[in-house]
């Protein structure tokens, strides 16, 4: 079981470019595609998922070509966008039953398996309530259950926690582990924190290109040494900021105290910190159009 991306460019009209020669293998487990707004990652899972057509490159599921034979996936994927429509005036119960039977799911194995996922996403007890009643955060519980209806052996999730409390987030990406077994999820988000969470394997996304393409572990080691605690005054923090990666600020009564991404101490008193995800984040994705930059050398190796 095998996604092969290969070369593949998106342009839009207006010369506007969603992706550029990118290029990512992946297997089974949970691979976290991270970046900032805009940076192509919808863009790449609505090509996964068949929505769109890339303008270049191929796209392969087990080898097979999927913008030539787009029902070899269609039949195994579950698919929650970013922006998920209901139908307001039906039932959770009823919309996942009209959807179960779009997927071919009908009779007692449709109702059983609309009971088992509403369960599974906290939802059993309001389950034939209007859909026009639910929270944010209830609608996209409802989303991930449509999208595990045929049970998936490919599950694109697109920004899947957005209108989640942070225990709903909690209980998802615990979800996510859980169902990665012996299928492939890719999860899109620029929440850092979901990705940490979740993922087996992570792909860093900006600019429409691939940075990096790696396990958590390997992607944290980018900032290895590299990440700082000091102290500066509140009247030189724009200034510091011009010309270091600051991840975190606190203000307090002697000044603002920073973590601060740096490949050397960025002022006299700085302490090293031990690294997080965020800071390697931040770090990979200011290396766009730098050269050579962390990012560009890594992303070679990854794709």
């Amino acid at each position: 079981m095998e996604i092969r991306i290969d070369g593949v460019g998106k342009l839009y009209k207006g010369s506007v470019r969603g992706l550029r020669d990118f290029g990512l293998r992946i297997g089974p487990g949970v691979l976290g595609l991270l970046g900032p707004n805009g940076a192509g990652k919808t863009t790449l899972m609505n090509i996964l998922a068949t929505v769109t057509r890339p303008t270049e490159g191929t796209v392969t599921w087990d080898g097979v070509d999927i913008v030539h034979s787009p029902d070899t996936v269609r039949s195994v994927l579950g698919y929650l966008p970013q922006y998920f429509g209901i139908y307001p005036n039906l039932t959770a119960v009823e919309f996942l039953r009209y959807l179960a039977a779009i997927k071919g799911i009908k009779g007692p194995s449709a109702n059983r398996r609309i009971d088992e996922l509403l369960q599974l996403v906290n939802l059993a007890d309001v389950g034939k309530r209007p859909l026009a009643g639910y929270s944010g955060g209830m609608k996209q519980r409802v989303g991930i259950a449509q999208a595990l209806l045929n049970d998936p052996k490919l599950l694109i999730v697109d920004e899947p926690t957005v209108g989640l409390d942070p225990e709903e987030r909690v209980r998802f990406r615990h979800l996510l582990s859980d169902l990665s077994g012996e299928r492939i999820v890719i999860l899109s988000t620029h929440i850092v924190s979901d990705v940490e969470a979740a993922a087996t394997e992570i792909a860093l996304v900006a600019g429409g290109r691939l940075l990096l393409h790696s396990s958590p572990e390997n992607i944290l080691a980018t900032v290895d040494g590299k990440v700082w605690s000091c102290v500066v005054p509140s009247g030189e923090l724009n200034e510091f900021r011009g010309r270091h990666i600051i991840s975190g600020a606190i203000r307090r009564s002697d000044g603002v105290h920073l973590r601060v991404v740096s490949g050397s101490s960025p002022m006299a008193g700085a302490e090293p910190a031990a690294p997080t995800m965020e800071d390697a984040y931040l770090y990979n994705i200011s290396a766009v159009g730098t050269e050579p930059g962390p990012a560009a050398g890594a992303a070679t190796a990854g794709a």
